[in-house]
């Protein structure tokens, strides 16, 4: 797939009512697709004399606002446009067109460490096969969006480590020294340093196997990290009819569809990407067919009361695409997700712990702030399980296939149920 782009540079005027707020305009990119248009401004200003329009870039011997030469100001240009340029080969990898927020956020990685902002874009026999794993093994495997994003961020601090690194440099102890910078210079918990370990591994097996090195070290390293198993924040039952009970004050009415969703995740584990998704021709009498987003798993979910008395809600109402639900964007959903748990009296305090190296960090911080649209589904987990349902069939409702991951899910729902038990020894 081929998406058609035009990447320009512009000075943006400045004025309020008619008249000009300053000699020196910032500099646009202005990036149009697809009859979609996306501006991105560099934070850069120059005079409209030093700026020449044909060429889109800053004339020799300008200087920006801040006493930026125009060499720099240029090499910056240059590499914004390249790196946009790289995001669009993503998205053609995935044979689609990119949301210009979607396509922003992918700019966004790749230029978010730059400083100094680079001369050239480095190009060295280490980058060029990350660029060909991450092309071949995206398109082979189809990964998601979020799967290019994390290797666009391991291929930052990677950058950041050093600029131009060779096969030879992860040795033992270049694996060692930059698991130290990932935790000491990036600041990086312990847990998301070994995460982008795996990714590096991963990485350097495939280019053993395409012959760009032959390095054994990545092989048998295996540092040992203090971390924690990542806790399980979800609704429990109770919390779900207090949220149902919870009278929405009228001046937040905006409120009532948020909750509808939430809860219509919280009682068929859906994920955002595919209540998003879900269509009304997905759903039937007594179940919905889904095809998830994230691993394209064909899934049929039994419906209960609960889920369907949502769906008759909104059964005469009409959304975009001709969706079942009102799902908004995600990110807006999370904000008032949590806005919601508070005002509903969610703010049990939480303690989160951490370990960078050997130090513990821990934070405690009120429930609310920890529940987002993912609560939904671990929700709908947990409560299934505490519930007795076995863990086989939850699996084929989740699309679960490995046991492993399920297994935190089984240790809360152990608790949930041992600490229902201790209430009848209190009736005693």
């Amino acid at each position: 797939m081929i998406i058609r782009r035009n990447i320009q540079f512009s000075l943006k005027s400045r004025t309020y009512k008619g008249k000009k707020i300053s000699d020196k305009l910032p500099i646009r990119m202005r990036v149009s697709y697809n009859s979609k248009r996306l501006d991105i401004m560099t934070g850069f200003f120059v005079d409209t004399d030093d700026w020449d329009a044909a060429q889109q870039r800053v004339k020799k011997n300008a200087t920006g606002k801040n006493g930026e030469k125009a060499t720099t100001i240029n090499a910056y240009l240059n590499r914004a446009a390249y790196e946009m340029d790289e995001a669009f080969k993503e998205f053609e990898i995935l044979g689609r067109f990119p949301t210009p927020a979607e396509l922003e956020a992918s700019f966004d990685i790749r230029m978010a460490e730059i400083n100094p902002r680079p001369t050239k874009v480095i190009k060295t026999r280490f980058w060029e096969a990350l660029d060909r794993f991450v092309a071949e093994e995206s398109s082979k495997n189809s990964w998601q969006y979020s799967t290019i994003q994390k290797f666009r961020t391991f291929g930052n601090h990677v950058r950041n480590w050093r600029p131009q690194p060779r096969f030879e440099d992860f040795s033992e102890k270049g694996l060692t020294e930059f698991l130290a910078f990932l935790r000491e210079k990036e600041g990086l918990s312990n847990e998301t340093a070994m995460k982008h370990l795996r990714y590096l591994k991963w990485f350097m097996k495939w280019a053993k196997i395409n012959g760009y090195h032959k390095s054994l070290a990545y092989e048998t390293y295996r540092p040992k990290l203090a971390t924690t198993q990542k806790k399980i924040i979800f609704l429990t039952i109770d919390e779900i009819r207090m949220l149902l009970a919870y009278e929405i004050p009228e001046s937040k009415q905006y409120l009532q569809r948020v909750r509808d969703v939430f809860v219509f995740c919280c009682f068929t584990g859906l994920r955002y990407s595919d209540v998003s998704n879900l269509r009304r021709s997905d759903v039937y009498d007594d179940c919905i067919h889904v095809t998830t987003v994230k691993t394209a798993d064909s899934l049929s979910i039994d419906l209960n009361d609960v889920a369907k008395g949502i769906l008759d809600k909104y059964k005469s109402e009409t959304f975009p695409g001709d969706k079942a639900l009102p799902v908004i964007s995600n990110q807006k959903m999370n904000d008032y997700i949590k806005e919601l748990c508070q005002l509903a009296g969610f703010d049990e305090p939480i303690r989160i712990t951490t370990y960078h190296g050997a130090e513990r960090q821990d934070i405690v911080v009120p429930k609310y702030e920890l529940i987002g649209t993912h609560q939904g589904r671990k929700s709908f987990i947990c409560n299934a399980l505490a519930a007795g349902i076995p863990v086989n069939v939850v699996m084929k409702w989740t699309g679960h296939s490995d046991y492993s991951a399920m297994k935190p899910y089984i240790d809360v729902a152990d608790t949930i149920r041992a600490r229902e038990m201790n209430k009848m020894n209190n009736l005693l």
